[in-house]
């Protein structure tokens, strides 16, 4: 590697962009200053599942284990993941890394039988699973092995002590989104929250957020999943008319379920300009974005630079469009060889992986807590003219105590 301009580089021009970290060290992962002659040459068509299932990507002396369902339940999700880690490993020109791919099926016992066998074959750590069942499976088979696990599951009840999650979690988007509205001067917070998994996941953290904050939480209402319009009714003297007690509307939901929301309140004659719609990553959504109730509403989520950058590589090299959730493949890798260019026999040390000051990807920076969960640097959108536009751009580092 070589330094140009402030930054990293490889012999293949993948920039790595580098974080200072505790004791002169740097984190960093690799993105691509633009695509290589070789991504232009790829196939025309994405392969098949089964054909883009190789069992081994690369020949380094280093091995990890990648273990994504490439067949069953997931699949379509599971192969880009394995597609995206094959493009991090050709961007940075072959690294001494070598990742062995094993199918889970989408299933706990394929992925206990996976890691296991990739921990025979030597392998140091593994990269997945994606769903929540998986993870725990696996993480078992780690923790018997003495591995570390950096897993794809957005459910952080999984998370724990050497099971790191690089996953978009809704609690980072939580936090941030309430305190960019707490720092504009909102001060009175209203919820409509899902009666599903995922609801219960962000609720408590909302109240933690609103409560950290020194604001008010002067109405939460459930609802179960689509049906929202008793639970809208039930908060109409708190978010309608002109003696609304609330100044903002955090509702976390699917698109699909945003919609069915943003119809009720405008039957209650809600008006997002007095009371400010807030939302998470799924609303970065047309079909949220094109509601009358969310014009002027605010969520947090990734900054799109990277995965547009990184969509279009993809594209070139497979020929398809890749799912949302596919960088976290290409970061996975990315940070896979970073630590093993710079920590030699600590590479996957779990104080190598907590490192506070974190690491940069392509949908910015991060960091695992010693409990496995991940904060993120995530930016701030506003619906405007049925479109979402960034208003606070995503840190370049997290703070000390979290986003």
């Amino acid at each position: 590697m070589a330094r140009r301009g402030g930054r990293w580089t490889d012999r293949a021009g993948a920039a790595l962009l580098c974080l200072g970290l505790a004791a002169g060290l740097s984190g960093c992962i690799g993105v691509p200053d633009a695509p290589r002659p070789q991504a232009q040459a790829a196939p025309a068509a994405e392969p098949a599942p089964a054909a883009a299932a190789g069992n081994v990507i690369g020949t380094g002396s280093v091995k990890v284990a990648l273990i994504v369902p490439l067949s069953g339940q997931g699949a379509a999700v599971g192969s880009a993941l394995r597609n995206a880690a094959e493009l991090a490993y050709e961007d940075f020109q072959k690294p001494n890394l070598q990742i062995l791919v094993k199918d889970d099926r989408g299933m706990p016992e394929g992925a206990r039988e996976a890691a296991q066998a990739a921990f025979a074959e030597g392998a140091e750590m593994v990269l997945g699973p994606l769903f929540a069942g998986s993870v725990q499976a696996a993480g078992g088979a780690a923790r018997a092995a003495g591995k570390p696990v950096i897993a794809f599951s957005t459910d952080a009840a999984v998370a724990a002590r050497g099971v790191y999650l690089i996953s978009f979690l809704p609690q980072s988007e939580v936090d941030r989104i309430v305190d960019e509205a707490a720092s504009g001067g909102r001060r009175s917070f209203a919820a409509l929250i899902p009666e599903t998994t995922y609801g219960n996941a962000v609720e408590a953290q909302f109240r933690e957020a609103v409560a950290r904050r020194g604001a008010r939480l002067v109405g939460i209402e459930r609802y179960p999943a689509g049906n929202p319009s008793p639970a809208v009714e039930r908060l109409r003297r708190v978010i309608a008319g002109g003696g609304a007690q609330a100044d903002a509307l955090f509702v976390p939901d699917t698109a699909d379920g945003l919609v069915a929301v943003a119809n009720a309140l405008t039957k209650i004659g809600f008006s997002p300009s007095r009371v400010r719609p807030l939302g998470l990553a799924l609303w970065n959504d047309p079909r949220v974005t094109a509601q009358p109730a969310f014009q002027g509403a605010r969520f947090a989520a990734p900054d799109t630079a990277g995965f547009s950058s990184f969509a279009q590589r993809y594209h070139a090299r497979f020929g398809a469009t890749p799912p949302r959730t596919a960088t976290l493949g290409y970061d996975a890798v990315s940070l896979t060889v970073a630590l093993v260019r710079q920590y030699g026999s600590q590479r996957f040390a779990d104080a190598t992986l907590t490192n506070p000051a974190g690491f940069s990807g392509l949908d910015g920076t991060f960091r695992f807590s010693p409990e496995g969960t991940s904060e993120r640097t995530l930016a701030v959108y506003e619906i405007r003219d049925n479109a979402a536009t960034v208003v606070s751009p995503a840190p370049k580092v997290l703070g000390p105590s979290g986003i």
